[in-house]
Formats: structure tokens, sequence, C-alpha cells
């Protein structure tokens, strides 16, 4: 603890007597400074106890000194001593009925005690505090030490933080999810910090920010050296931190960034296995792949998985969709094979494991997201899923990835499917810009035909294809003699110049039909 003014009065060797503010003695003493400046408050930062003899004021003047003590009290100076034997043989009362009055301390210092000792006496007391932080926060550091290099994760590491900040610690992975708290009962106060620290990620690390009230005071700390920081570190305690307390979170927060710097580096090492891995699969050799995968990897081709491609306007976008659920997937202790390739990600997931439902969330609340003006933002990815598989299918799934990802471009979607494009109507699959310049180029000439007034060759072709060129059942749908469509679809062949025998070109004009059908809005 710093000294305070009723430590300074304990002090047998300074022989100080109060006057006034006995209440307040708790006070910090941040410095002892002498002086007779008749407004010293420009001089001072707060927290000093100012030593004064009253040679340059009138300190019999009970106006005057209420404007001097009132001066002082607003600069949040700690305390005044006053010295008697100087200039005064007894404090005056104007300056004690004006301490009194703004609660202010006050402290006759005797004509025997110099205002050295005193100065002498506040910066031993100073030094003697900080030796105790600093060597508080060595201690911490070592248990702290001993804890990362325990193995056990960080449960025991926050446990040691709480213990020495007496409060609560929490550990966020770069979702803003609670990976571990301390005690048992913060995680569900750390949980309510998610949007600060999902703020906090988006600044270059190392940054900090503090939260909460003066109940529950929260500093956020990020983890990381690089561009990006790789988690969070959260301390609640009731007031703000102590030298000792500061050394003690320092010590965390570097140790836990170095856990979070091997992690990735092993995450490097693990994503070049992956990605032998994944070619072996692509290359039809899942005996192989699966001798390589080995524990790592081994259960993951052990039953269906999904193989997704995501492509990003920025690597900053394809990087936090991958953290998001490589810590989705190690909440679940799932494995995961992750493989950069060029602009792309590469992704193997257990198929209805939390890794793709936190891909499908990403791209859910990126798609409820407004476009923002200018294009795409850093964090906007694509993403194509395939349907489940396995390690024989691989190379399929990879082209079912492939497709989903192309109609995910063409559509301006987060993420599309494979079962979006095999099951259902294909209808939804025309609604693209070149499809429906086919199908306007393919028509154009029958529709000029009709705007003239010279027949009902669309209605009618429409008809007879959906009558599978049944005569007598398309003619009764339009209301006319089967000689008359027979003369339309003879003047249909002859405009576009192809054979409705054909049943390529009868495939094609039904999805022009189709195509500009859904193009156009249904009439009331």
């Amino acid at each position: 603890m710093p000294p305070t003014l009723a430590s300074l009065v304990q002090h047998s060797a300074l022989k100080l007597t109060v006057r006034a503010g006995e209440d307040r003695l708790g006070t910090p003493v941040r410095w002892a400074h002498a002086s007779e400046l008749a407004d010293p408050v420009p001089y001072m930062d707060g927290g000093e106890l100012l030593l004064v003899t009253a040679t340059n004021l009138d300190a019999d003047d009970p106006e005057s000194m209420r404007r001097y003590v009132r001066r002082l009290a607003g600069a949040g100076v700690a305390g005044v001593g006053f010295a008697v034997g100087v200039n005064y043989d007894d404090v005056p009362a104007a300056l004690v009925e004006a301490a009194e009055e703004a609660g202010l301390p006050l402290l006759e210092v005797p004509r025997r005690t110099p205002f050295l000792a005193i100065s002498k006496a506040v910066s031993a007391a100073i030094a003697a505090d900080q030796y105790r932080a600093v060597t508080a926060g060595f201690e911490a550091q070592r248990e702290l030490t001993k804890a990362a290099l325990a193995g056990d994760g960080p449960a025991e590491l926050l446990a040691r933080l709480a213990a020495h900040i007496d409060g609560w610690a929490a550990l966020y992975d770069t979702s803003g999810a609670v990976l571990a708290a301390a005690p048992d009962w913060a995680a569900r106060r750390a949980a309510r910090l998610t949007p600060d620290v999902e703020r906090l990620r988006d600044r270059p690390a190392p940054a900090s920010v503090v939260v909460g009230d003066n109940e529950d005071r929260v500093e956020l700390q990020s983890l990381g050296t690089g561009r990006r920081a790789r988690g969070a570190l959260a301390v609640g305690t009731g007031a703000a931190l102590g030298t000792a307390e500061r050394y003690a979170v320092h010590s965390a927060v570097a140790l836990l960034t170095l856990t979070t710097a091997r992690s990735r580096s092993l995450q490097g090492a693990e994503q070049r296995l992956g990605a032998a891995v994944l070619r072996m699969l692509l290359a039809g050799q899942p005996d192989h792949a699966r001798a390589v995968a080995g524990d790592l990897y081994g259960g993951l081709l052990d039953a269906p998985f999904r193989l997704l491609i995501a492509e990003a306007a920025a690597p900053a976008g394809s990087e936090l969709l991958t953290e998001t659920m490589e810590a989705a997937a190690a909440r679940t202790g799932e494995a995961l094979l992750l493989v950069p390739e060029a602009e792309r990600v590469v992704v193997l997931a257990a198929d209805g494991g939390s890794a793709v439902a936190a891909c499908a969330a990403y791209a859910e609340a990126q798609d409820d997201r407004a476009p923002r003006e200018g294009g795409a933002e850093d964090s906007d990815v694509v993403v194509g899923l395939s349907a489940p598989s396995g390690p024989i299918a691989v190379s399929a799934a990879y082209k079912q990835a492939e497709q989903a990802l192309s109609v995910a471009r063409r559509r301006g979607r987060a993420l599309v499917e494979h079962e979006e494009l095999a099951a259902g109507s294909v209808l939804p699959l025309l609604a693209d810009d070149a499809v429906r310049a086919f199908a306007d180029g393919m028509l154009r000439a029958l529709y000029e035909h009709d705007a003239k007034g010279r027949g009902d060759l669309v209605a009618s072709l429409r008809a007879w294809l959906s009558r599978h060129g049944q005569w007598d059942a398309a003619a009764a749908d339009l209301g006319v003699h089967r000689h008359t469509l027979r003369y339309r679809m003879r003047r249909v062949e002859e405009i576009l110049g192809r054979s409705l025998d054909d049943p390529d070109v009868r495939m094609e004009l039904w999805l022009a039909l189709k195509t500009t059908e859904a193009a156009t809005p249904a009439e009331e």
C-alpha cells in the first residue's frame, strides 16, 4: 500500500497532529511538496501533501483562506501540513475552519520537525511500496510461468491470476467466445463482454480497453503481436490495478501470447500435413491418406465429412472465417483439416459438426449485413459446401464445392450448399444474367413476331411443349384447331431456323420460356 496521511500521523518521529479532516486520513499521498506560493495549484498533479509556513498567505483572513483551501481541494491535494513556530505560533483558526469546511485534511507540523523529514518519510514509504509491488510481481510471474508450463491448458494460469488480482480472469478466442474463466462463476460475466472483445479484435495487437463500472472494472488485453489479435484476456477487479497486479496481468498476457504463437506454429505444421492428406485423397489414394493422417486427422476420415472451399475479398476475410471454425472445432474437440490454397481455403470438417455450423452462421451473418457502399468488406467470404462425403469420394466432393462456390459467386450469396443444386427444382439456377441473355436472344424473334399482331407463337409453343408435343391436347388448351397449331409450329421452326423434332432444341426452348417467365412479374 502507498503511504497515507494516517501512516504519516502514526510515524513516531514526525510528531504530526491532526487539526482538520480526521475522517479522510486514509487518502494516499503521492508526494510531499513544500510551496509558499499564494496559488501553488498550477504546479500540482494531485495527491500531494502540501507543506507550508504561510509566508505569503494572509492566514488570519477567513475569506482568503476559504479561497486558498477550495483551490487546493479542487486540485486533488491530499492534505496540508502547516509548520507552527515559524510565521505563526499556532495554526490560524481561519485556516482550520476553511479546511474543515472543504473536508481537506490539515496537519500541524511542530517546529522541530523539518519539512525534509516528512519528504524523506513519504519517499521511503513509496519506495518500500514499489519494492513490495515488484517482489509480488516477480512472485506472480513465477507462479504463472509454472502454470503455463504445466501443460494443463489456461485454466490453472487464470486461476492463479485471479487470486493475485483479487478478482476474476477470462480467456477468449478470436471469435470472442470464452475459452476458460476463473473462478467458475466468472464465465457468465465474461460472456457478456463478447461484443467488446470483437471490437478489440479489429485493432492491431497489442491493444487494451477498460469497460464496466466502479464495482466491476474490467480490463481487456489483446493477445498476439501481429496484424490481428489471436485472442483476448479479461481481468475484472473492484478498483484500478495496482503495481503488483499490473505485473501479474502483463506476465499473463506475455505467457498467453507465447502459448498462442506456439499454437500457431504447430498449426502451420498441421496444415502442411493436412495438405498432403488432401492431395492423396484427391488423387484417389484414401488408404495412403489415412496412413499419413494418423491420429491427427484419422478420426475425421472415419465418419462422413463435408468439403468446403472459401474465397475472400481480402485475406482478413478467410482468416476470420477459418479462425471462427477452428475455435468452434476446438470447443467440441473436433478434428479440422484446413489447407490454404492460393487465394482460397479448402476445409474438411465433420458433417453435422460445430465447425460447419459455425461456417453457416458466419455466412448467414454476412448475408444479413447491409452491403457497404463501395464494394465488399474485408471480412466478406464466398463459400461452396459439398454434400456429405467419405475418403473415396473426395474428388467428387471437391467438384461439388467448386460448383456450389461458382453459384454462390453468381448469386451474390455468402454460402451455397451442393444439395441446393442437386435437389429440388432447377429453376432457381436460371436466375443468372447469362442464362437470361441466352433466353432473350433465343426467343426475341418470336416475341417480335407476336408484337406485330401476326399470331400467338410464344403461347402456342409453350402449350405444345408443356403437352410433350401432343397436338390435340395442346390445341384444346389454346382453344384452336389442331391444324392451326400445326401451322404455328411450322412458323416457329421457320423463324428460329431450328427443328422441333430435335430434343435438344425442345429442351433449350422450354428452359428459355421458363427463364423469361421467372424474370417477368406475374399479371394480377
